[in-house]
């Protein structure tokens, strides 16, 4: 990662371009409040990382952004459109807005460089020509030239990863959206997806990165998000946020990720022999 990527946190300075401004964002399920009030901002070129325990509303909070969850109230605009206006031409913002999913949702009968180029041909209208040298670069750049011919079931998780990576980056998107991307990955195939997003973040790709892999949120992330129970806790730099945490709730959620053991001993020594905790 480069040295001079964005070191401070918070909203971006006055005049700087914005990629996605969230405000005032709510989305209930039923009765079910997951999100309750999220503001946020990211300057275009910034990687932001969201962290929190499952059921924090991170995944449905990155959803929201390219209106695949309506939001129950609140806005949100993406490269200076209004996704939730009434009159916004959704497909045409999604088309500046590339998904990774945890699955990895490619097309099982088609091989790799055709799941990148259907939806060029489909939705941007590119002839099979050009479309195939978009494909080609791409499968390049995560490192796939020679499984271009490659089924989906004759390649490893992390591999179909990286297709379904550059097959978003296929559609020139302006923005990248990650969703837990490495969290249905065997650990030892985890490392080349985390490379092929430490070099998009390098080229200074936007990307908003909704992950539990500490690491690659203190090595690149320009910022940390830390939410639990439908709100924003605490965000700012890593090593503000994951090296040295101010709340509590942040403290308790690192401990256990980055050290359950130890985070479990602590348990045990704070609680007495009834199990009630006891108070230091």
């Amino acid at each position: 990662m480069t040295t001079d990527r964005a070191t401070t946190g918070g909203a971006p300075a006055a005049g700087e371009a914005t990629a996605i401004e969230v405000t005032g964002l709510h989305k209930s399920f039923g009765a079910l409040e997951v999100l309750k009030g999220i503001d946020f901002t990211v300057r275009r070129g910034e990687v932001v990382c969201v962290i929190g325990p499952s059921g924090s509303g991170k995944s449905t909070l990155l959803r929201c952004v390219n209106l695949l969850e309506e939001p129950t109230s609140g806005t949100v605009t993406v490269a200076g459109t209004e996704v939730t206006g009434p009159d916004v031409d959704i497909d045409r913002v999604r088309r500046r807005i590339g998904m990774v999913f945890q699955s990895f949702n490619l097309f099982p009968h088609l091989t790799a460089l055709e799941n990148l180029t259907i939806a060029q041909r489909r939705v941007l209208r590119r002839d099979r020509a050009a479309a195939e040298r978009t494909a080609r670069a791409n499968l390049a750049r995560v490192g796939l030239s020679d499984k271009e011919r490659s089924y989906p079931a004759q390649l490893s998780g992390g591999q179909q990863q990286r297709v379904a990576i550059a097959r978003a980056l296929s559609m020139d998107p302006e923005l990248m959206l990650f969703d837990e991307p490495t969290s249905a990955l065997d650990p030892e195939l985890v490392g080349d997806v985390l490379a092929v997003m430490r070099s998009l973040a390098d080229e200074g790709m936007t990307m908003l990165v909704v992950t539990h892999e500490m690491s690659f949120a203190r090595e690149v992330a320009d910022r940390v998000v830390f939410m639990d129970g439908g709100v924003i806790v605490e965000e700012g730099p890593p090593d503000r946020v994951v090296g040295a945490p101010q709340h509590e709730r942040t403290r308790t959620f690192l401990a256990r990720v980055l050290d359950p053991a130890a985070a479990e001993v602590g348990e045990v020594a704070d609680t007495g022999p009834e199990g009630k905790r006891v108070d230091r």
